[in-house]
């Protein structure tokens, strides 16, 4: 980058890329450099020349030194761990000269890699899912059944401690092996360490996001924001497109698609709009396409020109060129930082003019994203962009932007795979255009099973394009969608409190909140066969429906893999037994979403109607039979600019199952003044046999309002409220877990099957006088019935087997 005044303290990222000099193994020509047991750094530079700054990918060197051997032969060098056998014959690498040998955690050998040999892996993610109709190409990730894979940062550009960018040098090989056989976790968890961990979101990012790309006046903005307050549908961002500023302009300065000046036209008082939102409790994103510079009908043009050295009479337009840290600087100081100042809280980087800069090997796209979010720091709040992946490194860089999707069947159903296999580059925050962006066509239930999916996904953001006919209001569809679209909106606010809890857990702990379901199932072929399932933070598994239901059954299929043990769901409370292959059929109001045994989920309480993010006065918890379950819920002030220790409220929850079961919420412990001094609780016992209950808040039993639900196999308790310095304890006479309805459930997919009524009846007198599930299923196979409805039957009947 060129000459310039120093960088502001907030536009440097901090790194620590130093190796321990006890991890470095040198020679005149080469280094290697042992991170962990698993992974290793390998460089080659034939003046002998290594690096220590930190790249745009690679931040943090500074590992513990992991026991490691290292056995000189003179013309050939040994180095050993638990886990790698490195054999290299010092000279420049080569196939022949360079290997690797991977063993996995029991110490038998998995695989070899050779210098030039291209790993098999898992996939990572891709830069925009623009124009995708389907599945899109996918790059490649960081983990592998092969059980290796690299990463060659060897054309990574350098971050200099003042916060500059600047190329390399000196050529060589930079490369670094990740050998980690099928310890997916562990792989990612030191990915993060050597690449800088995933920041911690603000808490109303995890909420619904309101977006549309449309000329919205200001009033009539406000009016959607009252209509969706009257409809009782919460929203806690609200994104601007590209229309909040001056698009009509003389063709003498190009296209509108750059602007940085309010369309006064729309919203003649900018200030007092955002104020507005703000009252409503939004936070407000608005979008800039910055490719074009700033030109001379833009109000800050004077001011920018006049800092870059231009002539502002002259008219001409102020280059965009992240490159120069003179245009960065003033890029801030007079195009964002005062509209940031009106009340705008983040950015939208909708960055579409590909990856060339000034500086060869330097993507606009990274610069853009890099130095936007450490500037969004900058008042004190926690940092948050929003913009499309730019290679392995960005997930220090969230909120991701995915892109322009065409509203069809087949970009639904890639998207669950495509956000699931993103975590397997850390990339654990996409935000998609819910509900599909443009062109495609208008089909009620494909809108209403991507919000379901939306729910379940790590942003929930409805967005659409400019047509009259294309747009995400729930009463735009009819009443079956509108109804669940409204019903996914609430639920995704009340899923706040986990969602929280689930963010600090992949910024501290290293576990993305959406995950391939082979993370913690590696061994299991089963677990590679269904991509768009995936565990949903550390209690449940989500199984969104992308395919159409079944005009005559009124339902759509799911083919599942449960793990061993017990699965109940979270909507209906139906018991699976895991450890096996099955198809899930739901009808229009649900998607297969599974809870394992012992499960507990904090939510919050919307019964009192509130679009707040804040940590909820009112809680539900559902807490999952079967097993014994422990949760910590953690709450802080949710948009602190640091992630300490000591803002942090815990609240642990436990369940022990067994001939006495007991639930417990323990008192709030660490900085209780981020919660209310007082909770009511509703806990919600799903997959729980009736029974009776005894309530204690710390050791005096209070009275209770209890009620059982026979159709979701739901016991719920309901406290008054309580001090959250008490414990809470919920002890049942005789815990059991519930019987699956079988007749029930049978009758209820049989009632809305468009069938013969015969039909109907001859299968449900057989369901009635069936002595084995076996048996009947066997007779029912040759009656030739609908797949569809046979498939659901069979789910039915053999939910526990």
């Amino acid at each position: 980058m060129k000459e310039s005044k120093p960088l502001p303290n907030y536009l440097k990222v901090q790194s620590e890329p130093c190796a321990n000099k006890e991890a470095i193994i040198q020679g005149d020509y080469y280094r290697f450099t042992v991170l962990t047991p698993e992974l290793i750094r390998m460089e080659y530079n034939e003046h002998g020349c290594f690096e220590d700054r930190a790249t745009q990918t690679v931040l943090n060197r500074d590992f513990s030194v992991p026991d490691f051997r290292v056995i000189d032969h003179g013309n050939k060098l040994e180095l050993i761990t638990d886990r790698l056998h490195l054999t290299y014959d010092k000279k420049p690498f080569t196939r022949h000269g360079l290997s690797i040998r991977v063993r996995n955690e029991s110490g038998h050998l998995m695989s070899v890699w050779n210098y030039g040999d291209t790993p098999q892996d898992l996939r990572g993610t891709a830069r925009t899912l623009d124009n995708a109709d389907g599945a899109v190409p996918i790059e490649h990730g960081l983990l592998s059944r092969f059980g290796y894979t690299l990463v060659n940062d060897t054309a990574s550009l350098l971050l200099e401690e003042d916060g500059r960018v600047e190329p390399r040098t000196q050529e060589g090989s930079d490369l670094y092996f990740f050998g980690y056989a099928h310890d997916y976790l562990n792989c990612l968890k030191d990915f993060y360490h050597l690449c800088g961990r995933t920041p911690l979101l603000p808490r109303y990012a995890l909420g619904n996001w309101w977006s549309r790309y449309y000329q919205y006046s200001e009033e009539e903005y406000k009016m959607l924001m009252e209509r969706f307050e009257k409809e009782h549908i919460p929203f806690s961002v609200a994104v601007i497109d590209m229309d909040w500023h001056l698009v009509d302009i003389d063709p003498q300065y190009g296209s509108g698609w750059t602007g940085y000046s309010w369309n006064r036209d729309l919203f003649p008082d900018p200030q007092r709009f955002l104020a507005w939102l703000h009252e409503k409790g939004l936070r407000v994103t608005l979008n800039v396409h910055p490719a074009d510079g700033v030109r001379a009908f833009e109000e800050p043009y004077l001011a920018i020109a006049a800092e870059m050295g231009m002539d502002p009479e002259k008219g001409d337009a102020v280059e965009f060129d992240i490159t120069d840290p003179k245009f960065l600087q003033a890029y801030f100081k007079f195009l964002h930082h005062p509209l940031e100042e009106e009340g705008v809280d983040f950015w939208w980087i909708d960055w579409q003019q590909g990856g060339i800069t000034k500086i060869p090997g330097l993507d606009p796209l990274w610069m853009l994203n890099h130095y936007h979010y450490l500037d969004s720091g900058r008042r004190g709040n926690r940092r948050l962009s929003f913009s499309r992946y730019a290679g392995l490194g960005s997930h220090r860089y969230p909120v991701g932007f995915s892109g322009d999707t065409i509203v069809t069947w087949e970009s639904l159903d890639f998207q669950p795979y495509f956000t699931a296999n993103a975590s397997n580059v850390g990339y654990g925050w996409w935000s998609h255009d819910i509900g599909g962006h443009m062109m495609g066509y208008l089909d009620d239930e494909l809108a209403m099973r991507w919000v379901q999916f939306g729910i379940f996904s790590p942003i929930l953001r409805l967005h659409s394009s400019a047509s009259p006919f294309n747009s995400k209001e729930p009463w735009r569809f009819n009443k079956i969608a509108e109804d669940v679209m409204k019903d996914c909106l609430r639920l995704r606010h009340r899923l706040l409190p986990y969602l929280y809890t689930m963010n600090r857990l992949a910024s501290r702990e290293a576990l993305p909140l959406v995950q391939p379901m082979y993370y913690h199932n590696s061994e299991q072929h089963e677990a590679y066969e269904v991509p768009n399932q995936y565990y949903f933070g550390t209690e449940l598994i989500a199984c969104p429906i992308t395919q159409p239901v079944n005009p005559k059954t009124g339902v759509a299929e799911f083919k599942a893999w449960l793990p061993e043990g017990l699965w109940i769901d979270f909507f209906n409370g139906r018991v699976y037994d895991g450890g096996r292959k099955l198809s899930l059929y739901r009808n229009m109001e649900a998607i297969p979403v599974l809870a394992k045994a012992g499960a507990i989920v904090p939510m919050a309480d919307l019964t009192e109607y509130t679009s707040s993010v804040d940590n909820p006065t009112h809680m539900e918890i559902r807490v999952f039979a079967g097993e014994n379950g422990h949760f910590h819920l953690w709450e802080d002030e949710g948009d602190t600019a640091e992630d300490r220790d000591d803002q942090w409220c815990d609240t642990e929850m436990t369940l022990e199952w067994g001939e006495t079961s007991i639930f417990k919420i323990s008192p709030a412990r660490g900085n209780t003044k981020v919660v209310p001094e007082r909770r009511s609780w509703k806990l919600s016992f799903v997959g729980f046999a009736d029974t009776k209950v005894k309530v204690f808040a710390e050791d005096l039993e209070i009275a209770v309002e209890t009620e059982y639900d026979e159709t979701t196999h739901t016991l719920t308790v309901i406290t008054s409220d309580l001090a959250v310095s008490e414990s809470l304890n919920v002890t049942f006479s005789n815990a059991r877990i519930s019987v699956n309805k079988m007749e029930a459930e049978v009758f209820a997919l049989l009632d809305r099957a468009q069938m013969l009524f015969q039909l109907k009846e001859q299968i449900y007198r057989m369901v009635k006088e069936m002595a084995n599930p076996t048996i009947t299923l066997a007779s029912l196979v040759s009656m030739d019935l609908e797949p569809s409805l046979y498939g659901a039957l069979c789910e039915i009947l053999t939910a526990r087997v």
